[in-house]
């Protein structure tokens, strides 16, 4: 008797994978505290807040809780600091992120931002060209002038003999050797620029955290992926200046205007005093500036519209970089249209790559690639 067996699709409802009462509140959390710049009471009050209104929490587990949970962990600590002041000597605990703590939240921006990126290898940049290097490819060829000993395969070379020499006439001539072929990797210089300045948070937009977000991504993969790079941060506002990439989750915006030029000047200093050949720049902005240092040390600043003299210096150091070959990718946190044109002039003077991306969420950006001519949309 024939059995007819059916093939094909079952479909049932989606199930959430099953998340502790811990994991459920951590994930809440990352995301609080990186609007709170690093504000643990504050981000603690939010998480509250919500729990009164969403009762993400129950007599089995508390927020209380999971504050213990962050401290056994390791992902808080607590610091004592001095009393109220009244008297009596007494100490308080102030909590506050560790280093560990920093590290999830940049994780998380760049699973967030650009998918769970595998980590292999030592994740070098490679370039398309065979010869000396250090990344082994599987294959073999004939031994040439030039080539060191070291990558002579002795396998490969006496099978080779053998088998043009035979066995009982035994010897080994240069036509016998055969090399591994290995893969030229580059190293490349980054520097991440920052903007700070007053409008990341005007008109009630937080383009702040945004912005945080995809510097603690960036971060993250190139010093996960690329641990050969170099990887240097600045923030401008005013001024430009150097922070270290543990500083990212605690970046506050500043009463400060945008001096673009100050922050692609700092940029370009620091990326003459590398040796790598491969230097880049990347500029997370809303892509409005409006200041300048004059030469006398005074600023000139005009924060309504576009100031045509402070835009034509902009695009004088996109150019700048253009001839010292160094390519600016400009991360828009703003959508703005005449911005997004001025974004669009700018990485067209520098001949980098742009990507365009709202405030109510990273997982969408428009990417042009003026160098190759592109424009595509990223959906995360």
């Amino acid at each position: 008797m024939a059995i007819n067996k059916r093939k094909g699709f079952r479909f049932s409802n989606y199930e959430a994978p099953e998340q502790t009462p811990f994991e459920k509140l951590f994930d809440i959390f990352k995301e609080l505290i990186t609007h709170t710049s690093g504000d643990v009471d504050e981000a603690l009050d939010w998480l509250r807040e919500l729990d009164k209104e969403y009762e993400l929490t129950d007599e089995n587990y508390t927020i209380d809780d999971f504050i213990e949970d962050l401290k056994a962990k390791g992902f808080l600590r607590e610091e004592p600091k001095e009393g109220d002041g009244d008297g009596t000597g007494g100490q308080k605990a102030d909590l506050s992120i560790t280093a560990k703590m920093e590290r999830i939240i940049r994780q998380a921006a760049l699973n967030q931002i650009f998918g769970k990126i595998k980590r292999s290898g030592s994740g070098n940049h490679k370039t398309g060209l065979s010869g000396r290097g250090d990344e082994h490819m599987g294959e073999f060829r004939e031994y040439r002038f030039g080539d060191s000993l070291e990558r002579i395969s002795m396998t490969e070379s006496l099978k080779n003999a053998q088998i043009n020499h035979g066995i009982g006439n035994f010897h080994l001539s240069e036509e016998d050797l055969v090399v591994e072929d290995t893969q030229f990797k580059a190293q490349m210089s980054t520097v991440l620029m920052i903007d700070i300045s007053h409008s990341m948070i005007l008109y009630g937009e937080d383009r702040i955290t945004p912005a945080k977000k995809v510097a603690m991504a960036l971060a993250e993969l190139i010093t996960t992926r690329y641990p050969k790079d170099t990887l240097e941060i600045l923030v401008f506002g005013n001024d430009a200046w150097p922070i270290p990439i543990k500083d990212l989750p605690y970046l506050k915006v500043g009463p400060y205007h945008t001096n673009t030029v100050a922050g692609l000047q700092l940029a370009m200093d620091m990326l003459r005093r590398k040796r790598n050949t491969n230097k880049q720049i990347f500029m997370i902005t809303d892509g409005k500036p409006s200041c300048i240092r004059l030469a006398d040390g005074t600023y000139y600043k005009n924060s309504v519209g576009l100031d045509d003299y402070i835009v034509e210096k902009c695009y004088n150091m996109a150019r700048q970089a253009r001839k010292l070959h160094i390519p600016i990718t400009t991360f828009m946190i703003a959508k703005d249209p005449y911005l997004t044109q001025f974004v669009r002039h700018f990485t067209e003077a520098n001949k980098g790559k742009a990507f365009f991306t709202g405030l109510k969420g990273l997982g969408e950006m428009i990417f042009e690639d003026y160098e190759q001519n592109r424009r595509k949309r990223l959906k995360g």
